[in-house]
Parts: structure tokens; sequence; C-alpha cells
């Protein structure tokens, strides 16, 4: 597996300021599921799977809620939003619909209020 944006993402590990592309959120979000799973796994072999999720995934999964707040608020602002639209999140269901759509759409193509393209190279 390729994570192309992996620099970009621990440089801005702690911060919601500027504006996170729609490769580097995935990218984060595919990382974060590939640490939770080998996380569980290892939890299952160890602990036969009783009590689970336990607190090696739990652990895990904790550790990895600060960033992927912090890079779900940057890929808001990468749409024009600003980053308290986050709480969509606890709307049930189309909360989240909302949020996946707007994590997939494409960035704006200009200058925001929250920073330059991360995609202009000029």
């Amino acid at each position: 597996m390729d994570f192309p944006h992996l620099g970009q993402i621990l440089r801005n590990v702690a911060s919601s300021r500027g504006r996170a592309t729609r490769t580097e959120f995935w990218s984060f979000v595919a990382l974060a599921t590939l640490l939770i799973a080998c996380a569980a796994s290892l939890e299952i072999r160890l602990f036969s799977g009783a009590g689970f999720p336990g607190p090696l995934v739990l652990g895990v999964a904790a550790l990895l809620l600060g960033p992927l707040i912090a890079v779900a608020v940057r890929r808001l602002h990468d749409i024009g939003k600003p980053g308290h639209w986050l709480f969509l999140v606890f709307v049930p269901v189309l909360g989240a619909v909302i949020l996946i759509w707007w994590f997939c759409i494409q960035s704006e193509a200009r200058r925001n209020r929250h920073g330059p393209d991360p995609l202009d190279t000029f």
C-alpha cells in the first residue's frame, strides 16, 4: 500500500489549520484503518477475542482520534467549509452521508480563507 502524503500527514498530525487534499485525507484514513486492524488482529491472537474490542484496539483508536479530527477539519477547509461542520458526525446517518460526500468532492482550486490550494505547485 502506498501512502504518497505520509510526510505531509505526519507534519500536520496535530494541526487543524490549513487544507488537506482528498489524497492526504483518505491516505490517513487508510493508515488508521490498517493500524486498528493490526491492533485487532494482535489482540485477538493474544487474548482470544475475549471482551473485544479490548485495551489495545481502544488505545490505538484513542491515539488516532485527535489526528483524525485534525485531518478531517483540514479536509473541510479544503472545500471551503469551516471545521465546525464536523459536528455533523453526531447527526445519525444523514450527518455521516453528508460528511463522506464532502470528503470525496474536489478541492477548491483557488486560495480560500484557510490557505492556498495545496495542489498549486507554482
